[in-house]
C-alpha cells in the first residue's frame, strides 16, 4: 500500500537534501582550505623564527671561537714576549746570578705550567659550552617539530570536527529551485494540483530559515511531510457508533445514505458495513434504492441472505426516495437500529439522477450521507466530491480497493477537497475487508520503510 507515494516522498527528501547539503560542503570546503593555508602560513613563521634564532645561536658561537682564538694568541705573544726578557736577564745575569737564574727558570716553567693549564680550561670551558649550546639547538629543533605536530593535530581534529557539526541555513533559494521536481513527484501520485500546492507552499514555509545539521535534513524534511499530511488527512472524526446509540434513546432509527459513481464500490461497501455493524450488536436493514442499475436489487438481495437481514425493495425505475422512506417506517415499527440505503451510481452531468439524489435526502433527512470513491480514480476524485458536496453535502467518506492502490495521492485530494473525515478504507473482497481509517497508522505505513525504498 502505498508504495509509489513513499518512493516519491523519499525522491522528494534525498533531492532536498544533496541540494542543501552539497552547497554547504562545498563552502565548508573552502573555509578548510583557507584555514588549512593561514596555518601553513603560520607554521612557515614559525620555523622562520626558529631559523633566525639558530642563526644568531652559530653567529653567537663563532663570535666566541674568534674570541677564544684572540686570547689565547694574546698570551701566546704574552709569553713569547716574556721568555725574551728572561734570556736577556738570564744573558746578563748568567755569570752571577746562576743561582737565581735556575731559580727563576723555575719560575718561569711554573708560570708557563699555570699557564698551559689555565689554557687548557679556557679550552675545555669552551668545549663545554658548545655542547651546551649543541643541546640546545636540538631541544630547540625538537620542541619546534613537536609544537607543528601539535598544531597539525589540533587542525586535523578542528577540521574533522567542523564537517561532522556542519549545519546548514535553509535558504528560499534552495526550496525554490526544487519546486518542480517536489510538484512533479507529487502530481505523479495523483496528488491533486491545488494539494500539491498547498503541500509545497506548507513545506517550504516550514523549512526556510531552520539551521539544520547536514546529517538530519532528510530526516527534518520528512518530520515536516508528516505533519503536513497529517493535517490534510485528520479531519473532525464521526463516532458511529456513539450517533447510533444516541437515535436509539432518541426511540428513532439511524438512516445513512450511501453515495458515490458507478463502479465505485457502493454496494459491496454497503454490505461490508452491514456485516460491521450487525457484529457489533446493532440491528441492520437494507433500503434498495437503486431502481436504475440493472441487476443492482439482486446484487444487493444476494448480499442480504448472506448476512441475513432483511432488505426493502421496490420494482425497477420506482420511486428511489420511497423506497428509502419505506425502509424507515419499517425499521420504526420493528426497533431496527440502523438503515443503510443503496442508491444509484451517477455522475455530474447526469442532472435527473442528482435531482433524484436530491429528492432522497429531502424526503428522507438521512443522518449520514456516506460518499464511496474509488482510490483508483486518481486524480478525477477531486471532480466526484466536488460534485456530490454541492448537490446534497457529504458527512463522510469511504475509499475502496485501497489494497490494490499503490499511489497513494487521490487519498489526500479527496480530504484536502472536502474537510470531511474519511470513515473506512475497503481493503479487500471480504465482509471484514473494512479497517477504520486512523490517520496515524496511514502515516505509519507510509513513513516508517521510507529509509528501504
Amino acid at each position: 500500500m502505498f508504495g509509489f507515494l513513499k518512493k516519491k516522498i523519499k525522491e522528494i527528501t534525498s533531492k532536498i537534501s544533496e541540494k542543501v547539503g552539497k552547497e554547504e560542503k562545498e563552502e565548508e570546503q573552502e573555509k578548510i582550505l583557507e584555514e588549512v593555508k593561514e596555518k601553513e602560513i603560520e607554521n612557515k613563521k614559525t620555523l622562520n623564527e626558529l631559523l633566525q634564532k639558530e642563526i644568531k645561536i652559530e653567529e653567537e658561537s663563532n663570535e666566541k671561537e674568534l674570541e677564544i682564538e684572540k686570547i689565547r694568541e694574546e698570551r701566546i705573544e704574552a709569553i713569547e714576549k716574556e721568555q725574551k726578557t728572561i734570556k736577556k736577564e738570564k744573558a746578563s745575569l748568567i755569570e752571577s746570578k746562576e743561582k737565581e737564574l735556575e731559580a727563576k727558570e723555575l719560575e718561569i716553567k711554573e708560570e708557563v705550567g699555570k699557564e698551559r693549564k689555565k689554557e687548557e680550561e679556557e679550552k675545555s670551558k669552551e668545549e663545554f659550552e658548545k655542547k651546551i649550546e649543541e643541546k640546545e639547538y636540538e631541544k630547540l629543533e625538537k620542541e619546534s617539530k613537536k609544537l607543528i605536530s601539535e598544531e597539525e593535530k589540533k587542525m586535523e581534529k578542528k577540521t574533522r570536527f567542523k564537517i561532522l557539526k556542519l549545519e546548514k541555513e535553509i535558504k528560499e533559494s534552495d526550496i525554490n529551485k526544487l519546486e518542480n521536481d517536489i510538484k512533479i513527484s507529487l502530481l505523479q501520485s495523483d496528488v491533486a494540483l491545488d494539494v500539491v500546492n498547498k503541500i509545497y507552499d506548507e513545506l517550504k514555509r516550514e523549512l526556510v530559515g531552520k539551521v539544520i545539521k547536514i546529517n538530519e535534513i532528510e530526516k527534518v524534511v520528512l518530520n515536516s511531510l508528516r505533519r503536513i499530511i497529517f493535517e490534510i488527512l485528520n479531519q473532525e472524526s464521526i463516532n458511529l457508533e456513539k450517533l447510533i446509540e444516541e437515535n436509539k434513546k432518541l426511540g428513532k432509527p439511524t438512516v445513512i445514505l450511501f453515495l458515490g459513481f458507478n463502479g465505485s464500490g457502493k454496494t459491496t461497501t454497503l454490505a461490508k458495513l452491514a456485516y460491521l455493524l450487525k457484529k457489533k450488536g446493532f440491528s441492520v436493514v437494507i433500503a434498495a434504492a437503486d431502481t436504475f442499475r440493472a441487476a443492482s436489487i439482486e446484487q444487493l438481495e444476494e448480499h442480504a441472505k448472506k448476512l441475513n437481514i432483511r432488505m426493502i425493495k421496490h420494482r425497477y425505475g420506482a420511486d428511489a426516495a420511497a423506497v428509502v422512506y419505506d425502509a424507515i417506517e419499517h425499521a420504526k415499527a420493528n426497533s431496527i437500529d440502523v438503515i443503510l440505503a443503496d442508491t444509484a451510481g451517477r455522475s455530474h452531468a447526469n442532472t435527473n439522477l442528482m435531482e433524484e439524489l436530491k429528492k432522497i435526502c429531502r424526503v428522507n433527512k438521512p443522518d449520514l450521507k456516506i460518499l464511496v470513491l474509488d482510490a483508483l480514480t486518481g486524480n478525477d476524485i477531486v471532480n466526484q466530491c466536488e460534485s456530490f458536496n454541492n448537490a446534497v453535502g457529504v458527512d463522510g467518506m469511504i475509499l475502496t480497493k485501497v489494497d490494490v492502490y499503490d499511489k497513494g495521492g487521490a487519498i489526500l485530494s479527496a480530504a484536502y477537497t472536502l474537510k470531511k473525515p474519511i470513515l473506512f478504507l475497503g481493503v479487500g473482497q471480504g465482509y471484514e475487508d473494512l479497517k477504520v481509517f486512523n490517520p496515524e497508522e496511514v502515516l505509519d505505513n507510509l513513513f516508517k520503510d521510507i529509509e528501504q525504498v
